[in-house]
């Protein structure tokens, strides 16, 4: 079964659809069944810089439109979205792979990223300030930075797209946006939703492509003033040191190496869920996903029993079968990737519990798909300890007290999500402080984030700005302070007060 009527997709620039300059193409493998959905365009630095110009004449016009009324734009994709969630779901599980189950959940992160930036169409808040001097008002508002790049990686291509593109429209810029060439779909069919619910010509185009050539021409490009990017920290750091010297701003989401802590006083039914969820969802491949536990030593045996139990309940599979709870790895070179770390798990001294191989047999031959693995007696400065593997792999590190956790939670390069299971409320708010993440969750694994809260992290995550919540805004915005002397004559600041 397939939902794709058209054999090779196309770029979206200035409204209109075209076909790459290039004439290059790739296809668009189904990791589940290996199949062929459609082509993606390899576009060429030329298609980006006819979307680029397409952009900045649009955005002139749209960042004149009232707020409120793009804002309305927001509401009526929303309610597309809303109508094809289901359509949109089964798409999403066929070129990513994702089980049914979780491409509903990220559509619906998708619908509710629409209406809750919508709302800021009536709010985007500046401040007022009273003047120092007599007869002025003074106060500050946000103002569109113009045109905007982003970036966008295959493992939530709907959720990522509208954290980043829906701030920066409503906000009053126009987008040229890059998604990931493994997934497409998801971008053909939310620029078809922006076309239907009347966005104007040229404030979102979608220019398909590599990394290399797409991604390297947007940094180039003068006229796209901010890049936003969520991808590899090797990649993030090229984009950062390439947008500094052009003094564009830029947004990083980099990934993590995400730990959950498991006191002696844990409710370790609780506990196991959350690491399942948060290990073994999404085949790993979440910058989210719980990929160590830091695991007190009076209930590491208990654990890992239990652990080892439920992993071999996992039905591995294709997504769009119901019962399926653990779906493929993207492509063939992600499983490869996962494979060689099984290795350097063993060659550390890592013990390996279950998993820890390629399944061949059967269906499973037809996809890409890795079974979910457990290591234990895991030291924290070992590769497997400290490197994002982006697969089912997960590291039991012993530890002594919840001292000792917190130090090993905070001793890898990234800082993305963290969490811990206890009965202790000293602990608790202890964790709180001191986990080194920009998302903590207590009692819970360390995925599941909410719209209305920023999304990001701290350390080699990324770069300080938040994607998603209202702090999402800074990032396609700029401050202006406005002062209004309505006294008749010259007053200086700080020389004229009396």
């Amino acid at each position: 079964m397939t939902l794709i009527h058209e054999e090779q997709l196309k770029n979206f620039i200035d409204g209109k659809w075209e076909e790459p300059s290039s004439g290059k193409a790739t296809a668009v493998i189904n990791p589940a069944t290996s199949e062929t959905l459609v082509n993606v365009p390899l576009s060429a630095a030329s298609d980006v810089e006819k979307a680029t110009s397409a952009a900045k004449k649009a955005q002139k016009s749209w960042a004149l439109v009232p707020a409120p009324q793009r804002a309305e734009v927001l509401y009526r994709v929303g309610s597309i979205m809303k109508e094809r969630k289901e359509r949109l779901s089964q798409l999403l599980t066929m070129e990513n792979g994702k089980v049914i189950e979780e491409a509903r959940g990220e559509v619906q992160e998708g619908i509710d990223m629409a209406f809750y930036m919508a709302g800021e169409g009536r709010r985007l808040f500046g401040q007022t300030t009273p003047s120092e001097l007599k007869d002025k008002f003074a106060m500050s508002v946000r103002a569109p930075v113009g045109v905007v790049g982003i970036i966008t990686p295959w493992n939530f291509p709907i959720a990522i797209a509208t954290w980043k593109s829906f701030p920066a429209i409503v906000a009053g810029n126009a987008v040229v946006w890059k998604p990931a060439t493994e997934t497409p779909i998801m971008a053909y069919e939310l620029a078809k939703i922006f076309e239907e619910a009347g966005l104007p010509k040229g404030v979102i185009n979608v220019v398909f492509g590599s990394g290399s050539t797409v991604g390297e021409a947007m940094i180039e490009q003068d006229d796209i003033r901010v890049i936003s990017f969520t991808g590899s920290n090797e990649v993030g750091r090229g984009i950062a040191a390439k947008c500094g010297q052009r003094l564009k701003k830029v947004s990083l989401e980099m990934g993590g190496k995400n730990g959950v802590i498991v006191m002696d006083d844990a409710d370790l039914s609780l506990a196991v869920e959350g690491i399942l969820w948060s290990a073994y969802g999404t085949s790993g491949q979440r910058c989210t996903a719980c990929s160590r536990v830091m695991v007190h030593e009076k209930v590491k045996d208990e654990l890992e029993e239990r652990l080892q139990r439920e992993i071999a309940k996992l039905s591995i599979g294709n997504g769009l079968d119901e019962s399926i709870k653990v779906g493929p790895i993207i492509n063939r070179a992600g499983l490869e990737k996962v494979k060689s770390y099984i290795s350097v798990g063993k060659e550390e001294g890592a013990k390996l519990l279950t998993g820890g191989y390629i399944m061949e047999n059967g269906d499973h031959k037809k996809g890409n798909y890795f079974a979910p693995t457990l290591f234990t007696d895991v030291k924290p400065d070992m590769r497997i300890a400290q490197e994002e593997i982006f697969g089912p792999v997960v590291s039991l590190i012993p530890v002594k007290s919840f001292e000792e956790a917190v130090e090993i939670n905070n001793g890898v390069e990234f800082g993305l999500s963290s969490s811990i299971f206890t009965q202790n409320v000293n602990q608790v708010f202890a964790a709180q402080r001191d986990l080194d993440t920009g998302i903590v969750y207590v009692n819970a694994g360390t995925t599941g984030a909410e719209i209305h809260l920023p999304f990001g992290g701290t350390k080699g995550t990324g770069n300080g700005h938040r994607d998603s919540g209202v702090v999402a805004l800074d990032v396609f915005t700029e401050w202006k302070a406005v002062y209004v002397d309505f006294s008749g004559k010259l007053q200086r600041a700080q020389i004229d007060v009396e």
